[in-house]
């Protein structure tokens, strides 16, 4: 099997959805050698805000001089994205060969497992075969039955930001979602939090406390912005001054829950000296993520596609460019709250233009421009994302901003339009 046979298996089984639920994974795991029983953890959830966390510990991780093996979801323009080991995605030929050993396995199994639990299994073969001293590993959807949670005790679990998103499968109300993302705490491991609502950190703090987990809560009131620009941001958590490449005053509330993360390990036994926290952050790479893609005129990508990613999308732009015209590059999924996601980021827009973004479950540009006309704002339909790119950057003029926002899954695309990939 090539590369090209093991994306089409792998895209095969898509049919099937996602079905939480753990058994399948575990026993396809079992069959081959149980990897992930060798393996150590940093198992973070959340609705948002999971990526970034994710991205700046393997950073950290790395600085410090470890093998990290880096698992997140979605990609933005390969599928090799999605599993990395100090930076670098797995080869294309890895991947085959991966896929070829647990196709026969996977395929004889009564119960199929899913597309996302295949993927899991080969990363998690992949990072034991390379000696992977430590996993970063992003929970796809929830928590509780999602598979990534087939995993024992991990060395630190982590929840960010939690808000109501994929309703429908994980509830429909903060402390439901809350108690998905809290079933990968486990017995005996150290916890990790984001500041929440209060409904929902009592739901995490009860589940601590049935399985005797203990909890550390990054402290806003130790966080001090000293520097902000559009190259990046420079503070002070617990007294100690850092630097990140990233923007948003919410990634600043990120990075000191991945600080926290670093106490924990400390705690545990992993050599995290400052230095090589300080340089981890420094140097992390995040993209989409309010990614600057040209400064002048400036065009920013973001793959913000619910209400509370809106909300921090909303904030930068108003930030970091107040006094420009702003108008928004959009296209979202329909299976997404975007009258929720649109309520927040109108605050911000001058002008929109639609595309489509490339998924099955996309909101057709055209229904999303008649639903758009509602804030009364000039609404135009693209024929597709370089379009897009051209019309709304003509559009921003010189004087002005173009923001592409609403979805990942466009997100690759319009970094492509500049030349990233």
């Amino acid at each position: 099997m090539d590369y090209r046979e093991a994306l089409q298996y792998i895209d095969g089984v898509s049919w099937l959805g996602s079905r939480p639920g753990l058994e399948r994974v575990a026993a396809l795991l079992h069959r081959l050698g149980d990897p992930q029983e060798k393996l150590r953890f940093v198992h973070i959830a959340g609705t948002n805000g999971k990526g970034s966390c994710a991205a700046m510990t393997a950073s950290v991780l790395r600085a410090a001089g470890y093998r990290t093996g880096l698992f997140t979801s979605p990609y933005l323009f390969r599928f090799n994205e999605r599993m990395q080991i100090n930076g670098e995605p797995i080869g294309d030929e890895e991947l085959a060969a991966l896929v070829t050993q647990i196709r026969p396995i996977a395929d004889a199994m009564e119960d199929h497992p899913t597309e996302f639990e295949l993927m899991t299994a080969v990363a998690l073969l992949w990072y034991l075969r390379e000696r992977c001293e430590i996993v970063v590993l992003e929970v796809g959807l929830g928590g509780r039955l999602d598979a990534t949670n087939v995993i024992g005790a991990p060395e630190a679990a982590v929840i960010m930001n939690i808000g109501l998103d994929h309703t429908a499968v994980l509830g429909d109300t903060v402390e439901q979602i809350a108690a998905e993302k809290a079933g990968i705490v486990k017995p005996g491991c150290a916890v990790a939090l984001y500041p929440q609502t209060p409904e929902a950190e009592a739901v995490v703090r009860e589940r601590c406390e049935a399985v005797g987990a203990s909890l550390r809560v990054a402290d806003l009131t130790q966080l001090q912005g000293e520097f902000d620009s559009l190259e990046g941001q420079v503070f002070r958590y617990r007294g100690a001054s850092y630097a990140i490449p990233l923007l948003g005053e919410h990634q600043l509330r990120n990075a000191a829950v991945v600080l926290e993360v670093a106490e924990i390990l400390r705690e545990k036994g992993w050599k995290l000296p400052h230095e090589a926290v300080e340089h981890g952050l420094y140097a992390v790479s995040w993209p989409a993520r309010f990614e600057l893609l040209r400064a002048e005129p400036p065009f920013v990508v973001d793959g913000g596609h619910n209400p509370q990613c809106a909300m921090t999308v909303a904030e930068s732009l108003l930030r970091y460019f107040p006094d420009r015209r702003r108008v928004l590059l959009v296209g979202v999924l329909a299976d997404k709250d975007y009258e929720g996601l649109f309520d927040i980021l109108d605050v911000a827009a001058d002008a929109y233009f639609c595309v489509t973004p490339a998924s099955a479950r996309a909101l057709p540009a055209d229904r999303l421009a008649a639903f758009l006309s509602r804030y009364g704002k000039p609404v135009t339909v693209c024929p597709d994302i370089p379009a897009g790119v051209e019309a709304a950057s003509a559009a921003a003029g010189e004087d002005g901003v173009a923001c592409a926002v609403g979805s990942l899954y466009m997100a690759g695309a319009v970094r492509a339009c500049f030349g990233l990939y």
